[in-house]
């Protein structure tokens, strides 16, 4: 049996979540509901649930703070905390507190969906783990999937890397706060957003020089770089020389 618990102030978002948590449960489950820090805190001692969804504002005492206080009495829950904050100081506190997934709103149904069925499964290895320090490794490899969206950022990355592309549009894309999704980006690839796009600008650039005829400028412009002179002077730093004698370079291999 698991007992989830919804806390969140707005009727109407409470209302959103509960009618798409309910569907995911089995009849014996228990699914409860609070609007304050002070009731989820009550129910939680009551009820002591494995599966919790918290907003982050919410009344006598914010959703992280409430988290903390839960972790004392229930150390291995599963809480996500839903947020309209992009402040990455909250996600910050997430992490400390081995919150299991950090949601900026507005949240899809299906994203719901998705991190409620990996709660549940956290939940299930809980479970069936053995040991007293079962538990807390299991939350800890869950908590490395959070960063699931990096995969998707890359597909698109690597589809539209040649036109405008921001961090901004890409975290958006991904449905993840930029500040956040910075952070994780370059944890999880060991190099910055903004780097790792000039890096497959300058890749695809090598390409283009080693098979075609055309001018710098034009390859600058293919490469998604707005100014010749700019793409000249990255592409010099990257290879340690210019575009002409790269081609020139590669053209006396070939030969």
């Amino acid at each position: 049996m698991n007992v989830v618990l919804i806390v969140e102030d707005e009727m109407l978002e409470r209302e959103f979540l509960t009618m798409i948590v309910r569907d995911e449960l089995q009849p014996e489950d228990i699914l409860l509901t609070a609007d304050s820090g002070n009731e989820a805190v009550k129910l939680a001692k009551q009820y002591r649930p494995n599966v919790i969804f918290m907003d982050l504002m919410i009344p006598d005492m914010d959703g992280l703070s409430v988290a903390q206080e839960i972790r004392k009495f229930l150390p291995h829950s599963c809480i996500s905390i839903l947020s309209a904050y992009s402040d990455f100081s909250y996600a910050q506190k997430a992490i400390s507190l081995r919150v299991f997934e950090y949601l900026l709103k507005p949240v899809k149904p299906i994203t719901v969906l998705e991190i409620l069925g990996k709660m549940l499964k956290a939940v299930s290895d809980i479970k069936q783990g053995a040991g007293r320090d079962k538990p807390e490794v299991v939350i800890k490899e869950t908590y490395n999937e959070h960063s699931h969206f990096i995969e998707e950022a890359i597909k698109y990355i690597g589809t539209y890397f040649r036109e405008k592309l921001t961090l901004e549009m890409v975290a958006a894309k991904v449905f993840v706060n930029p500040k956040y999704f910075s952070h994780v980006f370059k944890k999880e690839m060991g190099i910055a957003f903004t780097e790792y796009i000039i890096q497959l600008r300058i890749q695809y650039a090598c390409r283009l020089l080693e098979t075609t005829n055309y001018q710098a400028y034009r390859i600058s412009i293919e490469c998604g770089f707005s100014d010749p002179s700019y793409f000249n002077r990255v592409f010099c730093a990257k290879m340690n020389m210019t575009p002409q004698n790269y081609r020139k370079n590669i053209h006396a291999l070939n030969q």
